[in-house]
């Protein structure tokens, strides 16, 4: 099948009034992309006391390591007073090369530029290991249904995940001019290194 558009997948994605915690339909356009790449879907609805359901997806292409995860979040904030917008806020219009509309950034965006890339990649056939997508509902809210609760599910059905990109924006001077690396995580180090005190020997050399 020809390479997915990750403009028109963004655009069908944000048409999803997707605020937390209502899907509206966007896990179900995702799983229309990726299920004629061959991913199998599981679609992930958790539940707790006080807070509202949420409908997460966790999709996997292949079964061996590693597993190369791609995750995100398809909720969105409330646009506000919709009047104010000079742009549908989900309409997903485009005018003048930008697309507007709530996701446009943070990060339906994001999302579909994830499933381009995997279509693009299997057009020369299937890469070594596995590809996943891990894309919950509740990341904008309190985040009590989503990613934490995806992840005890993974453990508990033996998915690994050993790698992890996420598309959240970021930038400092113009979008995506900045990459993060262990965002979600922390590493000690303890490094030793051997060689000649400089000092030592520029004082040596003066005496």
């Amino acid at each position: 099948m020809p390479a997915i558009d990750p403009i028109a997948l963004a655009q069908a994605l944000i048409r999803c009034p997707s605020v937390t915690p209502e899907d509206a339909g966007a896990l179900g356009v995702l799983e229309a992309a990726l299920k004629p790449l061959g991913f199998a879907c599981r679609r992930l609805r958790f539940e707790e006391e006080g807070h509202a359901p949420v409908d997460n997806l966790y999709a996997r292409l292949g079964t061996g390591g590693p597993n190369f995860c791609f995750a995100g979040h398809t909720d969105v904030v409330p646009p506000g007073e919709r009047a104010n917008w000079r742009h549908d806020p989900f309409a997903a219009h485009i005018a003048n090369g930008t697309l507007y509309g709530r996701g446009a950034a943070d990060m339906k965006s994001a999302i579909a530029a994830f499933v381009a890339a995997v279509s693009r990649t299997l057009e020369n056939g299937r890469p070594k290991g596995s590809i996943s997508l891990l894309i919950t509902g509740d990341e904008e809210g309190i985040a009590v249904n989503g990613t934490v609760k995806v992840l005890d599910w993974l453990k508990q059905n033996g998915e690994t995940l050993d790698h992890c990109v996420v598309g959240e924006p970021s930038s400092v001077a113009r979008a995506g001019d900045t990459l993060k690396i262990g965002r979600r995580g922390s590493m000690n180090v303890r490094l030793t290194v051997t060689g000649k005190n400089i000092c030592e020997q520029m004082r040596a050399r003066l005496n």
